[in-house]
């Protein structure tokens, strides 16, 4: 079933970014006065194709991995005199600019759409009290404690654990203080704490920066039952079944899940012996445990999930907005993620974030079906995320890209006449290059990761 959510969801979410990409283009050239001859969502051979009463083609092609907007152009093919007026390159350089920047432009509108949406749907939220502090991390020496609640980072509020990462996130590979504001438990006492960042997480592949604080949330004590196998992991492999207590990991007594997961992370690749409470007796069983990640990033791998968490009420937040300030809400959201893409590139550019972190297809894919079949809120969060990089990736001025065609026009608008053609031809051959190897790099990602 898995596999049926991710094959759809990432077909819809192909289907639906990129559609409304390319109708941002289309409408504008319309408005511009610019005769479009073929509205393509895919590329390859036309499965379903029909006109409109303006004679533009409407395809709908074999490879779902992008689309495009074929206009009427003297620089592709010979126009008729009559039909001057209505090829693209007779248009001002307003116009151009106008058509090019539609797209990035119709995928930031559907993000906030999106967004507008999830806030008036609500979500909700755990409360970000700390469980557990690790001895001598950044958070320890910084003096924070179990039992309080962060109310904001970096002088942003934090309403939830997802707010808390995004701030986190947003200083990976960074030097300077973090600062967090704290509630204290059981009280109404606030007080910051500063926290001293040194090249943070700097090359990290796959960075988790609450535990790279050394900071642990809070959760219910869950006992160590299995209730989730993964088919193929080493927990199956060894003969461990759902309903299975783990009492001891090499003859370390195990008090809930959480010690079990902080054991097992700490044991990549190893032979571990449990001792496993089975139909009121007691048996040791050996498992040799995967291993994910690399080098100083490798973890061990069990394959085995918890019992589902009854959380207290007074741990969980209703988040819900009302139609306006939903607007508000979408907005900022909206810019916040358009900013951490922008920031996490030029990251990337400089060595401060690992391009490991780079997604290809691959990992769109997965990502589209797990949120798929985790509900509509999370599959319009996915969307809108995806169409927010989407747009600030086609702004980038690189040539192929739009961002590389409002270049070539901003340029042309301050001389007073185009770029020379064989400088367009030179940055158009890097443009191509540029993202083929962006490409071929997000791929190799997506294959290491599996």
């Amino acid at each position: 079933m898995s596999a049926v959510y991710m094959i759809v969801g990432t077909l819809v979410a192909l289907g639906v970014l990129v559609t409304f990409h390319e109708f941002g283009h289309f409408w504008v050239a319309r408005r511009c006065g610019v005769k479009v001859l073929r509205f393509s969502v895919g590329f390859g051979t036309p499965l379903v194709r029909w006109h409109d009463r303006q004679g533009t083609e409407f395809v709908i092609a074999a490879i779902p991995l992008g689309g495009y907007v074929k206009m009427l152009d003297e620089r592709e093919a010979p126009v008729p005199g009559a039909m001057l007026e209505q090829a693209f390159n007779r248009k001002t350089v307003r116009q151009r600019i106008a058509i090019v920047s539609a797209g990035p432009i119709a995928n930031f509108l559907l993000a906030l759409l999106f967004f507008w949406l999830l806030a008036m749907i609500g979500s909700q939220q755990v409360r970000p009290v700390i469980g557990h502090v690790a001895p001598h991390s950044l958070a320890a020496e910084a003096g924070l404690q179990a039992g309080q609640e962060i109310l904001a980072v970096d002088g942003r509020s934090t309403i939830g654990w997802g707010a808390v990462n995004l701030q986190l996130i947003r200083r990976l590979g960074e030097t300077g203080t973090l600062d967090i504001r704290v509630r204290e438990p059981g009280g109404s006492i606030e007080r910051n704490y500063a926290l001293n960042l040194a090249a943070w997480q700097r090359g990290v592949e796959e960075p988790d920066p609450l535990s790279a604080l050394g900071v642990r949330p809070w959760r219910p004590r869950v006992p160590a039952v299995l209730a989730q196998l993964d088919p193929q992991g080493p927990a199956v492999a060894a003969g461990l079944r759902n309903g299975d207590t783990l009492v001891a990991i090499d003859d370390v007594k195990v008090d809930d899940w959480q010690q079990l997961v902080d054991a097992v992370r700490q044991r990549p690749g190893q032979l571990v012996v449990f001792s496993v409470e089975r139909d009121g007796r007691v048996q040791p069983i050996k498992v040799t445990l995967a291993s994910r990640g690399e080098e100083e990033a490798r973890v061990g791998y069990l394959g085995a999930g918890a019992t589902a968490i009854d959380w207290p009420d007074d741990m969980l937040r209703e988040i819900s907005y009302g139609p306006v300030e939903a607007v508000l809400q979408s907005m900022q959201r909206t810019w916040t993620m358009s900013l951490l893409t922008l920031d996490s590139l030029k990251k990337m550019l400089f060595g401060e974030l690992s391009v490991k972190n780079l997604s290809g297809p691959i990992t769109i894919a997965k990502v589209a079906g797990t949120s798929a079949q985790s509900g509509i809120a999370d599959f319009l969060n996915f969307l809108a995320y995806l169409s927010i990089s989407l747009g600030v990736l086609n702004l980038l001025p690189i040539p192929v890209l739009d961002g590389g065609h409002l270049l070539f026009y901003l340029c042309e608008w301050v001389r007073g006449k185009p770029l020379p053609e064989r400088v367009q031809a030179w940055g158009m051959q890097i443009g191509i290059s540029l993202v083929i190897g962006v490409m071929l790099l997000a791929l190799f990602n997506d294959l290491g990761r599996l």
